[in-house]
């Protein structure tokens, strides 16, 4: 998408009170059988030369990787095709202490398609954990560092501006979802057609193998619960204590996730927490006392960009594409709220919306754009259209693509227009079916879950939760962030902490209280930033 944005999922912030546990009930290693122990095919037959390959560990080059350990290995190109001679390479890092390391854990960003060897520095404080198990970052099959796609860095988003519903402008919009599909699958070739959950999650079946694990242990954020949901239906014995925070309905495909969710998920954040939090700050930001005021002066600001794109002070122009991913960027964590607001404050009074000086500078607004805008790379974006459009049917046409964004978009207009899998409506899809993830023979799973998520609303996660056999389900209550365990929260913390290191399954579903709202920042500095979930989960 334009100017995909990179979003900081390491703010650590004040916690609270954990509740009672059941005592520990063991899912580890320990209790893994023959079953559990043999090699990663699955029933498929696999190349020995894959089998009994070894990490080659040492310390990452990237700076941004500093502590970190990376290696690769390979896998085969394609898991139905045992004939094949090509590979896959993925790339693989690690963070673990000097102690006893007993456990492996397995992490994923989401996206899907975001690189994930950054992950583990995440969980660099989490000392309770890394006594006894070391993090393991992956970049999946054509993203990051390993085998990549590309869809010729070609972003169907720049094209138009969706909320316009005129003719000529949908038909433009579709033509460059259209072309969209094309060009990922015409550049990524054959190797597109095999990035998908089905192989991604053989190849973290072999990375378990050869980190010498009868099982895996994960923590899957967002994008990353659909793998885990999907690992445990591949391989329901080889389960350790899984994770899922920020849970997608990994029930339903990808079209109900990504093109139909965001409407009211979006919308309801932006409603309950963003609008009323900049009303609350208005002797800050000078934007309107109440969440109405604050609306007219947010819409009138997009109109203004539509119609005379805003160049700031480092040369980023702000049209109404970018303004509309940059806020939408923003209901994530509520710690980008004081980061992005300074932006719309900045243009309401340099546009005229408001009166009066502006209340923060321009500084602050181009500091805070520079330090989010960073265009994540073509590999994330064609990755995540292979995968949306490769798992699941995608039902539908120009015409009720156009009908389900008006009626969405009618309903939910801060973010319901836009529709980020589009482009699968137009996909020479492969012939997949993958089973519906349903928790038989699984051992009970950990979900956890705000319930004013945006990118992946609680409906869709209560609906996922009850139709996987032995999951729980902690729900993190007056909250919308995405992405939860190790962000600050102690109460949410101590639960998956329990459950990865103990093996303490709750009895029953949980709560825990979320976090207040920050205060605005006071300072013309750019906003510390880390690595995280990529747009548009």
């Amino acid at each position: 998408m334009r100017r995909t944005l990179i979003v900081a999922l390491a703010v650590l912030l004040a916690g609270s009170s954990s509740p009672a546990l059941a005592e520990p009930e063991q899912t580890g290693p320990e209790q893994a059988g023959p079953e559990q122990t043999g090699p990663p095919t699955g029933g498929k037959p696999i190349a020995e030369r894959f089998l009994t390959q070894r990490i080659d560990w040492t310390p990452c080059a990237e700076p941004d990787l500093a502590g970190l350990e990376c290696g690769d290995y390979r896998t085969p190109h394609d898991w139905n095709a045992p004939d094949d001679p090509r590979s896959v390479t993925i790339a693989v890092s690690r963070l673990r202490t000097a102690g006893g390391v007993t456990r492996s854990l397995l992490t994923n960003p989401g996206g899907p398609g975001a690189p994930g060897r950054w992950l583990p520095l995440r969980f660099a404080s989490r000392q309770r954990l890394l006594a006894s198990t070391e993090i393991i970052g992956v970049d999946v099959r054509g993203t990051g560092a390993s085998t990549n796609l590309t869809c010729g860095n070609l972003d169907w988003t720049t094209i138009a501006d969706p909320r316009d519903r005129s003719r000529a402008n949908t038909d433009l919009l579709y033509d460059a979802a259209q072309l969209q599909a094309r060009a990922c699958q015409s550049r990524s070739g054959d190797t597109g057609r095999v990035v998908t959950t089905e192989q991604t999650v053989r190849d973290l079946d072999l990375l378990r193998h050869l980190l010498g694990r009868p099982q895996a242990d994960w923590v899957g954020y967002s994008g990353g619960t659909w793998i885990g949901a999907y690992y445990a239906t591949f391989f329901p014995k080889r389960v350790g204590r899984f994770v899922l925070d920020s849970n997608v309905d990994f029930t339903a495909p990808w079209k109900k996730i990504l093109n139909d969710s965001f409407g009211p998920g979006f919308q309801r954040r932006f409603e309950v927490d963003y609008l009323p939090w900049v009303a609350r700050h208005d002797a800050h930001y000078r934007l309107g006392s109440t969440p109405q005021e604050v609306l007219r002066v947010y819409e009138a600001v997009r109109a203004k960009v539509k119609a005379e794109p805003v160049a700031l002070e480092d040369g980023t122009v702000v049209n109404e594409i970018l303004f509309d991913l940059l806020f939408a960027q923003t209901q994530y964590l509520k710690e980008l709220f004081p980061q992005l607001t300074p932006l719309l404050s900045y243009l309401a009074h340099a546009l005229g919306v408001v009166g009066g000086a502006e209340a923060t500078g321009s500084a602050t607004a181009s500091n805070a754009l520079a330090a989010l805008a960073a265009r994540h790379p073509d590999a994330s974006n064609a990755t995540l259209h292979a995968i949306a459009c490769n798992d699941t049917p995608f039902q539908g046409d120009r015409r009720s693509l156009a009908r389900d964004a008006e009626r969405s978009g009618a309903r939910y207009p801060f973010f319901g227009y836009y529709q980020p899998v589009a482009p699968c409506a137009f996909w020479n899809r492969p012939q997949i079916a993958l089973p519906t993830p349903n928790g038989k023979g699984v051992p009970p799973v950990l979900m956890v879950q705000s319930e004013r998520d945006p990118a992946t609303p609680v409906e869709g996660a209560t609906r996922a939760h009850r139709a996987f056999a032995g999951s729980r389900l902690l729900t993190v209550v007056n909250e919308g962030d995405h992405g939860l365990y190790a962000n600050g929260n102690a109460c949410v913390d101590d639960v998956v902490e329990a459950f990865l290191v103990d093996g303490a399954v709750p009895k029953h579903d949980l709560t825990c209280a979320g976090l207040p709202l920050p205060e605005p920042v006071t300072t013309e500095s750019a906003p510390t930033l880390k690595p995280g979930l990529t747009f548009p989960l």
